[in-house]
């Protein structure tokens, strides 16, 4: 097996660091510009000539990466990435899970190891479309010294035209195969005004072509002869600082007619033992009174709409304690509320009468009346579900924490009196394909409520908040995100924070919002640009056999 150079381990170090920062919650979303153009050097010179000669020859210069070589490159930086960014896993596994420590530590490893491996994959389709060989033995041309390497720098520039096509293609796996699209680069330009109008068209999947593309433009400075390093360096700078400008082109403020009050209970995670009948009516009671009479809002304000979030509360939709209380609240407020619940739902099995719970979340209209639900469709493995559980029994600890939940089955908006409110709960967030379903069956807005207690104080609340924000860019909504413990927010079309409240903290927010009815062309057609993106990468792949003869 051929050696890597050193200096290739040391710029996938290097990128790996970049492509951590960008994210919150260092947030330097500025180098991401140059975070993967790193690994795409390091893949497309990783292999040294096989023969003396070559080493002296003019022409000499170091090769792409073999396959194994390529895949071992972008793995390794894919694990380290997903380590750096997803580090919260392992205060999640241990401290709400129940696991030991070590149990928690491998939990992280082996979820790394998982992730990696997209990050390999790209390595490896890139070092395939890059992959040159040398010639055979045999004296064929006017130099008799030796063989030389075939047309590497055609299958260079082929390697970096292709480099963005690619990297989507592997982030739509990630999303459907893994079903885990956890910060995609297109997120780092979240607050980029100007730059995440292609999401309208493209979803994420066009900001992360965009980021490669001028990363493709910085790898292929250092990959050309030295003369001609200056200008491609110019040209890659000039682009990054053009695109990265749109930050700084706000749109005027967003016209609002609704206001709903958002309620941010910062309920602890705890075990269900301190949840006695009196700690839970007292739970409730303050609830309620900050629904009412939240604190700096004037007496008798009117609210469209009263949000309870996901929270670590046993709130059951069939306990009467809690019924009572919410339509209570409806009735006083004369709001209509969303609260979030756990769902359940009589069924009948061949042994007798049982129950499925969902995570679900309830409308209630001002006349007290329960009138619809919400369940979660798209649940969280390990925190909501155990898939194969008898292979990850051991992380069944934060399963029974949260409950083993049943799927939803539908996507339908729920509908306030004529507002239809597009809802997805918590992790339901991060994939863009699911969110565009409510606004394409009507939704005039999105609504979030999640419990971001599970991440403490790691920066996973405010990777989760910017995906969030990145569902109202691509479906021009504004979209209502209530939050256990922070940050509660109301975000605009352009993905803009109006307003929101500080984190761990009990307390509600007046949260503007506007009703909408126009649809984006992303919403209309999903992630058709991914897919185009998946169809020219198989193209650049069939492309390199084609022409392995004729670089020969």
């Amino acid at each position: 097996m051929r050696r890597t150079p050193s200096n290739a381990w040391c710029l996938v170090l290097l990128s790996v660091g970049l492509q951590i920062v960008i994210f919150p919650l260092p947030n330097l979303y500025g180098f991401s510009w140059i975070a993967v153009a790193p690994l795409i050097v390091a893949i497309l010179r990783a292999r040294a000539p096989e023969a003396l000669q070559l080493q002296l020859d003019n022409q000499a210069r170091l090769l792409p990466a073999t396959l194994w070589q390529g895949f071992v490159l972008g793995y390794v930086c894919g694990i380290l990435w997903c380590a750096g960014t997803c580090y919260w896993v392992f205060d999640t596994m241990h401290r709400y899970g129940g696991l030991p420590i070590p149990a928690a530590v491998l939990a992280l490893i082996l979820f790394c190891m998982y992730i990696g491996l997209y990050h390999g994959m790209f390595g490896l389709l890139l070092a395939l479309v890059a992959g040159t060989k040398i010639a055979g033995s045999k004296i064929t041309g006017p130099n008799p010294a030796g063989p030389k390497p075939a047309a590497s720098g055609a299958a260079v520039r082929r390697a970096l035209v292709a480099a963005p096509f690619l990297w989507v293609a592997v982030e739509l796996a990630r999303t459907r195969i893994t079903a885990f699209p956890w910060e995609l680069l297109g997120y780092s330009q979240t607050a980029n005004f100007a730059l995440t109008r292609i999401a309208t068209l493209t979803g994420v999947y066009g900001l992360s072509f965009e980021i490669v593309l001028v990363n493709s433009v910085f790898a292929a400075a250092f990959l050309v002869p030295k003369e001609r390093r200056k200008w491609l360096l110019l040209a890659a700078f000039v682009a990054a600082v053009i695109l990265q400008t749109g930050q700084l082109i706000a749109p005027p403020p967003v016209a609002t007619d609704h206001t709903a009050l958002l309620v941010q209970p910062d309920i602890p995670i705890q075990d269900g033992a301190m949840w006695t009948k009196a700690y839970f009516q007292d739970t409730l009671r303050d609830l309620t009174a900050t629904s009412l009479h939240p604190a700096g809002e004037k007496e008798g304000r009117h609210n469209d709409l009263i949000v309870w979030p996901e929270s670590p509360s046993p709130f059951y939709t069939n306990d009467p304690l809690f019924r009572d209380a919410v339509s209570e609240l409806a009735r006083q407020s004369g709001s209509w509320v969303v609260a979030g619940s756990i769902g359940i739902t009589p069924a009948m099995h061949s042994g007798g009468e049982s129950s499925q719970i969902f995570n679900s979340a309830a409308l209630i209209n001002p006349q007290g009346e329960w009138v619809g639900r919400y369940d979660k469709v798209h649940l969280v493995p390990f925190g909501e579900y155990l898939p194969f559980p008898q292979v990850f029994a051991f992380a069944g600890g934060l399963t029974k924490e949260v409950g083993e939940f049943q799927r939803g089955a539908s996507r339908t908006p729920l509908d306030a009196g004529g507002e239809r409110f597009g809802m997805f709960i918590c992790y339901e967030s991060i994939f863009p394909d699911e969110v565009r379903q409510g606004p394409l069956e009507g939704a005039q807005v999105l609504l979030n409520i999640s419990n971001d207690g599970w991440y403490g104080d790691s920066g996973a609340w405010k990777q989760h908040l910017q995906q969030t924000q990145m569902r109202a860019i691509e479906n021009g909504r504004w979209l209502l995100a209530a939050t256990n413990t922070g940050k509660t927010a109301s975000i605009d079309p352009y993905g803009r924070i109006v307003a929101a409240t500080p984190r761990n903290v009990r307390t509600a927010l007046a949260a503007p919002y506007a009703l909408s009815t126009d649809t984006t062309f992303y919403t209309r057609h999903g992630d058709w640009f991914a897919y185009l993106c998946a169809i020219i990468s198989a193209g650049a792949l069939l492309a390199r056999f084609v022409f392995r003869d004729r670089e020969r």
